[in-house]
């Protein structure tokens, strides 16, 4: 009987050493993966991404395809996959759009961030979405559309619009670069309606400027209240890229999603 109760004692302490180390490891903080939007690329992150490796978080920029939104939310789905631990998906403008979609294993993602970016409901395209408020001028600021060799149309901004009518709030020789190395955007992406719409089912945060030629304000504002935002940050007269040009309010942002607070 005491060899047996030993036994016992024995069992009960290695599982009682094995919880407490448990309790004691500390929980994953989620990568942030941002993505970016239509006539942009990855470095238009540079200020957020460097504020958030400053405060020890892990970050992964997605060269977002821009090809359509089903196939670009399946390609960042696949990074999302492939990164070890919990995830904070972030979205530019278009890029909202594809956050939207991402369907990862294991329900990976833990919340969302758009960054003056589209939070379409099922069947609503970005398009859509532009053109339901007044204010957007993004239509009269295209260069002639591109045939591609699939039979259809990429989009660019004139290079010579591009500061006004997208980055007004960047100095206008850091536009004028932005301009030149703008990734373009298939018209049909614009257009193509989203099949998902996480943010109905994780929490999500919104942050634009109130003087975005792309994207009104005003549709802005009605994403983020349709989308029950739990933090929503309103950057006075900041451009469609808000981000490049206030990119601290948007890293505290993030920082606030990736933390879970309000």
């Amino acid at each position: 009987m005491k060899i047996k109760n030993l036994a016992a004692a024995l069992t009960a302490a290695i599982a009682i050493s094995g919880a407490q180390a448990q309790a004691a490891e500390p929980a994953q903080s989620p990568t942030v993966v941002l993505v970016h939007g239509a006539f942009a690329d990855s470095s238009s992150w540079n200020g957020v991404a460097a504020r958030l490796k400053a405060d020890g978080i892990n970050v992964v920029a997605a060269a977002n395809p821009l090809r359509g939104v089903a196939e670009d939310a399946r390609y960042v789905s696949s990074i999302v996959d492939a990164i070890p631990g919990p995830v904070v998906l972030v979205g530019h403008s278009y890029g909202g759009s594809v956050i939207s979609n991402v369907t990862a294993r294991d329900q990976k993602v833990k919340a969302l961030v758009y960054v003056a970016a589209f939070a379409p409901e099922v069947g609503e395209s970005a398009a859509q979405l532009a053109g339901k408020f007044p204010g957007g001028t993004l239509g009269g600021a295209l260069a002639p559309p591109v045939p591609t060799p699939d039979g259809g149309k990429d989009l660019y901004i004139d290079q010579n619009k591009f500061w006004k009518q997208f980055a007004a709030d960047v100095s206008e020789s850091d536009a004028r670069l932005m301009a030149i190395g703008q990734r373009p955007i298939a018209e049909a992406a614009l257009n193509e309606a989203s099949k998902h719409a996480l943010w109905k089912q994780l929490p999500s945060y919104f942050v634009y400027g109130t003087a975005d030629k792309n994207i009104p304000a005003a549709a802005l504002e009605f994403m983020a209240k349709r989308g029950g935002s739990r933090d929503t940050v309103v950057v006075k007269d900041a451009s469609h890229v808000v981000m490049t040009s206030h990119p601290a309010p948007v890293a505290e942002l993030i920082e606030r999603a990736v933390a879970g607070k309000e």
